[in-house]
């Protein structure tokens, strides 16, 4: 086998690869010397079919793996000694292609693009600031009071007063279509939340101004998507009877409201709350710290970047930034997006920054357990209730979506190993300089 280098410029490496016919030859016939003691065949013993016999029968399938495993082979040896990291699974194409036949020599062309070297960065010329926010009483007694709207009750409201938005109201109703009562259009004593959204579009709207005692029609059209066929698309008339009307009243704050929510009393969920807000802000100034990282991380090195990956990263915050643009747009029926300057630079930041966690965390072994790997497989699946069991054998059995899950992990944990080696000092902010540092995140 003869390897030779037809390209070196910059990033880029091309190589062609001859397997002779005679060494193929050779390997089919290794194989069928492997396999020919246990062959059988009609009107031989097992393991006495003639060789030639074997050949002709089984010798084109052979040939098919015996190139494939010497082209593989030669592959991996090349990037063994050579010591080179392609950074996308390298373009391998026959030369010959159709036109090969049986006896000629196999000529193939490799193609890739190698990962650069990447230069050492020194942590401790990092400094960072980290910002630090107290779980204050007001904001302590704020998440108190939304807890308490959570928990609210309510009563009735004082006789003739008419219902408003965001109260309930429990009455009588019979809907009917041409006249005519349909199943599932009746229900007696139903208490519905107005402007909750769970009837049908224009319902709750006309049930606000009515009151206790009251009869009232409410005329409605079902949605074409709606789910009973017989009622998509149909008008309809709802024979109302409003027996109560009821405002929304908070929960109390106090020991009772504590118990709802897991505490013994007032004072353990004030210390739950005030420990829940800490580690939101904790997670956000985080966020902040991250960001800083990798900007002055982005700042320290400079080496050249494989093309088809920043291609490839550009492709996809281009595509992203459409679907988020176009949220009516379900799928990928649609033209082609093609990416801006922006997209560009952007990408470049990505993959220079994603090259240089990568050799960092590999050289510092950094590891994402297999109990990490679970426990953000479980937070994924949270979000497919129900379906959690499905979700999980489909990471088990899909690489692609493994990565994709282990390689924010993977991040993360060099990133908190480079802040170990860097210079951090605490800044102590308020709630609200931390949202705005947190909100400046996204418009950069």
């Amino acid at each position: 086998m003869q390897v030779t280098e037809t390209l070196n410029e910059g990033l880029k490496r091309g190589y062609e690869i001859v397997v002779p016919a005679a060494e193929l030859d050779a390997k089919v016939n290794e194989k069928l010397a492997e396999a020919q003691p246990e062959v059988e065949m009609k009107g031989f013993r097992k393991g006495k079919v003639p060789m030639a016999l074997l050949k002709k029968q089984f010798g084109q399938r052979l040939l098919g793996e015996a190139m494939q495993e010497t082209i593989d082979g030669a592959m991996n040896k090349h990037f063994e000694d050579s010591g080179e990291r392609p950074a996308m699974q390298p373009a391998v194409e026959m030369v010959d292609g159709e036109n090969w036949k049986e006896g000629d020599d196999v000529k193939v062309t490799m193609s890739y693009e190698v990962l650069p070297e990447i230069p050492e960065v020194d942590f401790s010329g990092i400094a960072l600031e980290r910002l630090v926010v107290k779980a204050e009483a007001e904001a302590v007694d704020e998440a108190l009071a939304s807890l308490a709207e959570t928990a609210q009750d309510f009563e009735a409201r004082a006789e003739g007063e008419a219902a408003e938005d965001g109260d309930q109201v429990v009455f009588d109703f019979l809907g009917k279509v041409d006249g005519e009562a349909f199943d599932g259009g009746a229900a007696e004593d139903y208490p519905l939340v107005l402007g909750s959204g769970s009837f049908i579009p224009g319902f709750e709207e006309q049930l606000v101004g009515s009151k206790a005692g009251e009869e009232k029609d409410v005329n409605v059209t079902f949605p074409e998507e709606y789910g009973a066929e017989n009622l998509a698309g149909k008008a309809a008339v709802f024979e109302c009877k409003i027996k109560e009307v009821k405002a929304p009243k908070a929960a109390e704050i106090n020991d009772e409201l504590a118990k709802k929510f897991g505490a013994e009393d007032l004072d353990g969920l004030k210390a739950q709350v005030s420990e829940r807000l800490e580690a939101e802000y904790s997670g956000a100034s985080r966020a902040v710290l991250k960001r800083g990282l990798l900007d002055q991380l982005d700042g320290m090195v400079s080496f050249d970047l494989p093309p088809s990956l920043v291609e490839a990263e550009a492709s996809q915050i281009a595509h992203q930034l459409w679907h988020e643009e176009n949220p009516e747009v379900e799928g990928h029926d649609h033209d082609k997006i093609e990416p801006t300057e922006e997209h560009n630079k952007l990408a470049e930041r990505r993959v220079r920054l994603g090259l240089l966690l990568a050799e960092l965390g590999q050289k510092a072994e950094v590891e994402v357990s297999d109990a990490e790997m679970t426990q953000a497989i479980m937070n994924q699946a949270r979000q497919y209730p129900g379906q959690e069991r499905q979700f999980f054998e489909f990471v088990q059995q899909n690489q692609q979506m493994q990565q994709q899950l282990r390689a924010p992990l993977f991040e993360d944990k060099v990133v908190d190993h480079i802040v170990e080696g860097a210079k951090v000092s605490d800044k102590e902010v308020s709630k609200d300089d931390l949202q705005k540092a947190v909100e400046a995140l996204d418009d950069e």
